[in-house]
């Protein structure tokens, strides 16, 4: 059985690895065809129905691209379809959150002292709300607000304001923010599965039968697919924050994912802004600076909230504490980790515990077992560069201790 931390860890990294390179895919995909779009150029003898081309060198060839805004005349034989890249993403996506935040419910998505919930609770209230935020912005599109594109944006930002604040009232701050990027992430991915490639099928299904197809289909399309465009970039860094205590772990970590939703929008506006050959607006460059340093300063505030409540165990993690080693391994932890894993580390240079990791009690200690038996046991990840000079013996001991322990024997 103690080896199946190790089997569950490589599930994890390769369900990350497959979900980075599917995300690559995708994003990639999404702003080169922005970049095409706005780069488009009118010139006489273009096709009948063709808004616009564009000359494009790569890889020691010469592509000529042309765009009809509805359709062309005749359906090609051939269409490549850009679907599976956000559709592997998402599910991907979804198959992390189970594997991270689902299966390790109590250590990495609940926190006691911002909500005492059980783990099902806490799954529930998090696949509830991603399904929430789809419906609720698929209203927001279809309704008059829907006919204008900047009031939509604005509400939508309101929107994503308000889950950001939510998610912390429910779930740590890692998954706070997470959870957000997953909530976002999810509006996009169905935005491509629930709009856009549906209604690319009915304009294929018209010509097929001979129809002249209704612009609208495109028009509804482009409308959901310039949303994505400026989502994008903070939905990585908000799959990225998890790494860095200084954006999840702070009072304002809700501000700070505000914040990083409006960098989205002016990096964006200007690459599109140049892609569409209106001018550098170097503007954009000076507000993203603007908040980004509005983001650190928010992350150094100190915490006013914090009120740090020890929760009960859970029986698995009381056997840990129950383990004959259990002793030798917190005394070798208070000397070799918690220096870096504490609510106030002392090792200079470090701000908040690494991914807020705390190693400073028995109930810490027990909860993070099989991030210690793994990082600090089987493989020597920490500490970083062994800088603590943990010996040989006693990383021995760590895998002692939680081998023994799941395995039932050696209690006290």
């Amino acid at each position: 059985m103690y080896e199946y931390p190790v089997f569950w860890e490589w599930i994890s990294f390769a369900v990350r690895w497959l979900h980075v390179i599917t995300a690559i895919a995708w994003i990639g995909s999404s702003f080169y065809f922005i970049a095409l779009d706005l780069g488009l150029v009118q010139r006489p003898g273009l096709p009948v129905g063709a808004y616009g081309e564009e000359w494009q060198v790569h890889g020691g060839g010469f592509y000529h691209i042309q765009k009809y805004l509805v359709a062309p005349p005749n359906l090609p034989e051939h269409l490549t379809w850009f679907k599976w890249e956000s559709y592997v993403t998402w599910l991907s996506g979804f198959a992390m959150l189970c594997v991270v935040y689902y299966a390790g419910a109590e250590l990495y998505l609940i926190d006691v002292n911002v909500l005492d919930v059980s783990a099902p609770v806490a799954i529930g209230i998090s696949v509830a709300s991603i399904v929430f935020g789809w419906i609720i912005y698929d209203l927001l599109c279809k309704s008059p607000i829907g006919q204008n594109t900047t009031g939509l944006m604005l509400v939508l930002f309101a929107v994503l304001v308000a889950m950001a604040w939510g998610y912390t009232q429910v779930f740590t701050g890692r998954a706070a923010l997470l959870h957000l990027g997953a909530f976002t992430a999810t509006i996009m991915s169905a935005n491509v599965a629930m709009i856009i490639i549906p209604n690319q099928k009915i304009v294929v299904a018209d010509l097929k039968a001979g129809r002249t197809p209704d612009p609208k289909y495109g028009r509804i399309a482009k409308q959901r697919s310039l949303h994505n465009n400026y989502l994008t970039l903070p939905v990585i860094f908000l799959m990225l924050s998890n790494h860095y205590p200084l954006a999840f772990a702070t009072q304002w970590n809700w501000l700070i994912a505000a914040l990083v939703f409006l960098m989205g929008v002016t990096i964006r506006h200007w690459f599109n802004t140049v892609h569409a050959r209106k001018g550098k607006p170097h503007w954009t460059w000076a507000a993203t600076v603007a908040l980004f340093i509005a983001v650190i300063w928010l992350s150094s505030l100190p915490r006013t909230d914090e009120v740090i409540e020890e929760a009960s165990l859970a029986p698995v993690q009381q056997r840990f504490v129950d383990n004959v080693h259990f002793e030798a391994v917190s005394e070798t932890i208070m000397g070799r980790c918690s220096m870096c894993h504490a609510a106030e580390p002392f090792w200079d240079g470090i701000a908040h515990a690494p991914k807020d990791v705390r190693l400073e009690t028995a109930s810490d200690i027990a909860r993070h077992a099989r991030d210690i038996y793994l990082q600090a046991g089987r493989s020597h990840a920490m500490p970083p560069g062994n800088i603590t000079y943990v010996e040989p013996e006693e990383r021995a001991l760590f895998v002692a201790w939680y081998e023994s322990t799941i395995a039932g024997g050696n209690t006290q």
